[in-house]
């Protein structure tokens, strides 16, 4: 290990020893060269030491996933980003649109257009996290199928069922919304490619790059215990024998995938170098897509400075040291992080099993001394 990083390996032992967190797991490639670090424990009071190779729930870290896999059906023909995606989701045919974000249910409006897959790549297609009390957002708590970072508990067939019950928030094409498009997204790439989406991902992306450790779930034995910040300290989000140790009802890109910082790191070095897809597909997907008026969704949530490609962030401003225009990357709910800076030739992968408090929760500790040692 070089002493280039020495600083950074610090400050995220002592994130741990401070007990912010049980352990992390970071990956860093600069320059052709790829390091790994890990420190603490996979669950608290016991003995077993985190490991570079230990598996995390990354949560909306798979976002990044379904944009590549996506990008992948696209160049080879399977569909196209303006296909109506009703073609595969039915139940996406004929939306109804509320007439004001706060309406009730029952007041709506025909979609003055189709959704297309587009907009599921984008988060346009005009549903998603419901920040406030009002009739939509409490529909979906109720409805089991609200943003988290935990996949539905239902099968893709139930999902979309109870989403066809609902009107959109929006028109589609008129405002990024956070999250829901990435689970309708994931059923319409199992239903386009005809098979389970655990077996196309690997098909095309995993098995390629010997991603061997990335998937829906994965070993009670080997699985560290998720955690969430709570009034007395940090309480357990998911133990090692919980939702992610077995095959799930549903098999969703946007928050359910279990992955390695190895295997993270290999995805977006493949992404990068266009070995992943094709150049034109990598450049659309880790481009800006978003006009100003969708942007304003986003902006709601993260802020000026950055914008939406397919599945994933890209900034277009610099918004922090480790940040530069054209960088993308995106957080996951329990914990995890990643960032691709091509002027600073650099990748960052960390991966916690803190789940974040809120979308302010920058991964400063991490990101601000791997700036400083580039």
């Amino acid at each position: 290990m070089s002493a280039q990083f020495t600083t950074v390996w610090q400050a995220l032992s002592d994130k741990v020893e401070s007990g912010w967190a049980p352990g992390m797991v970071a990956g860093i490639r600069h320059g052709g060269t790829t390091e790994f670090f890990a420190t603490g424990v996979r669950t608290l009071g016991r003995p077993e030491p985190m490991r570079t190779d230990s598996p995390f729930r990354i949560a909306s870290l798979g976002k990044p996933v379904a944009g590549a896999l996506a990008a992948s059906m696209i160049a080879d023909g399977s569909l196209a980003p303006d296909d109506p995606a009703d073609v595969w989701l039915p139940e996406l045919a004929y939306p109804r649109v509320l007439t004001s974000p706060d309406a009730p249910l029952d007041s709506t409006v025909p979609a003055d257009r189709d959704i297309t897959v587009r907009h599921l790549l984008t988060l346009t297609h005009g549903m998603g996290a419901v920040f406030g009390n009002t009739p939509l957002g409490r529909a979906l708590v109720d409805a089991g199928i609200e943003p988290g970072p935990l996949p539905p508990s239902m099968t893709h067939e139930e999902f979309m069922h109870r989403v066809a019950k609902l009107p959109l928030e929006h028109q589609p094409g008129a405002c990024w919304k956070y999250h829901t498009g990435s689970d309708l997204l994931s059923v319409l790439l199992a239903r386009a490619g005809q098979a389970p989406l655990g077996q196309i991902l690997a098909e095309r992306i995993t098995d390629p790059l010997g991603m061997a450790g990335t998937g829906f779930f994965g070993d009670p034995a080997e699985l560290p215990t998720a955690y969430r910040p709570g009034p007395g300290g940090l309480e357990v989000l998911d133990p090692p024998d919980g939702l992610f140790s077995r095959q799930p009802a549903f098999e969703s890109l946007g928050s359910g995938l279990v992955s390695t910082v190895p295997d993270y790191l290999a995805f977006l070095t493949a992404l990068a170098g266009d070995t992943l897809v094709p150049a034109e597909q990598r450049r659309h997907m880790t481009s800006d897509q978003l006009n100003d008026t969708q942007r304003q969704g986003l902006a709601e949530l993260m802020g000026p400075g950055i914008s939406w490609g397919w599945q994933i962030a890209v900034d277009t401003a610099r918004r922090g040291s480790w940040t530069a225009p054209g960088g993308y990357g995106w957080t996951g709910g329990t914990g995890t992080t990643a960032y691709v800076n091509p002027d600073a030739d650099f990748i960052g992968v960390l991966f916690t099993q803190r789940a974040m408090a809120g979308p302010g929760e920058d991964f400063s500790y991490f990101w601000e001394p791997l700036a400083a040692a580039l």
